[in-house]
């Protein structure tokens, strides 16, 4: 990561503007920390993916959220490519006065090099072969799949900058982790299914009462367990004994799905009260 944060640094002095691509569910958590530090001035656009899977009216407080803050924002669904082509309009937006000196020193068409960045798995590849018309930026439902840096052309004037995933060595915050392992942005192997399972379920208990009731059929009694009892009961009912993991995983997969419907794990304003 050290490595990947030095190239990106190196590169940034030849791109006009940063697409800083994050998780709809989960906007900040999905941030690298260092980000602000990384990027400096440089003009932004905050590119909100996989918007179809988060919930609409939280997003739209992150997209405001994000513009308040001086950021252009748009909530974009890449696997389905819609509202892709904003993108590029934006980016032309924010180098108006730019692209206005080039054409006035008599460079006709100039083009906008922009430079795609975010953690792992947050869809920038799909973005990029989406905007690209073709399948050059691999992608992988996983985190870490991009390796190295590449220049994709989108069009004659808007050319991108494809980046490995940056994500930080150490979580300060546990919330955020459970976070990202819940939707995918860490390897399955590093955490423990109980834990991020647990979280999931206790979350949708709070938030999203309707969605998981409905989902697992629960009844009014089951709905009043606490999240670890709750856990204990779905075990047992979906024939999985004492195996209390492998319920965890049913509900992290249900979750990545979408088969627990639209979520969003973060609003605007949330503290976290467990950081170290």
């Amino acid at each position: 990561m050290a490595k990947a944060r030095k190239e990106v640094q190196e590169k940034l002095k030849q791109v006009d503007v940063v697409l800083e691509i994050v998780d709809a569910r989960t906007p900040e958590s999905s941030r690298n920390p260092m980000m602000n530090e990384i990027v400096g001035a440089k003009p932004r656009i905050m590119v909100l993916n996989k918007a179809d899977l988060a919930d609409p009216a939280i997003t739209k407080l992150w997209v405001k959220h994000y513009q308040d803050a001086g950021n252009e924002a748009i909530a974009i669904d890449a696997q389905h490519a819609k509202r892709l082509n904003q993108i590029p309009q934006l980016a032309n937006q924010l180098m108006a006065e730019k692209i206005a000196r080039k054409k006035a020193r008599g460079i006709k068409n100039p083009a906008i090099r922009a430079m795609c960045i975010g953690i792992p798995n947050v869809g920038k590849s799909t973005i990029l072969n989406r905007l690209v018309k073709k399948n050059i930026a691999v992608t992988g439902n996983k985190p870490g799949v991009t390796k190295n840096q590449q220049w994709l052309k989108a069009s004659d004037t808007f050319q991108i900058l494809d980046t490995p995933g940056i994500l930080w060595p150490k979580f300060e915050n546990q919330t955020v982790g459970k976070r990202l392992a819940l939707t995918g942005a860490i390897a399955d192997a590093v955490f423990q299914e109980d834990v991020v399972g647990l979280y999931g379920l206790e979350f949708f208990l709070n938030h999203y009462p309707a969605e998981i009731k409905k989902a697992y059929r629960l009844s009014d009694d089951d709905m009043a367990l606490s999240a670890p009892d709750l856990l204990v009961a779905l075990t047992k009912r979906q024939g999985f004994g004492e195996d209390f993991n492998r319920m965890a995983e049913r509900i992290i997969f249900d979750c990545r799905q979408g088969k627990l419907g639209r979520f969003t794990l973060e609003q605007p304003g949330d503290t976290d009260d467990d950081a170290e």
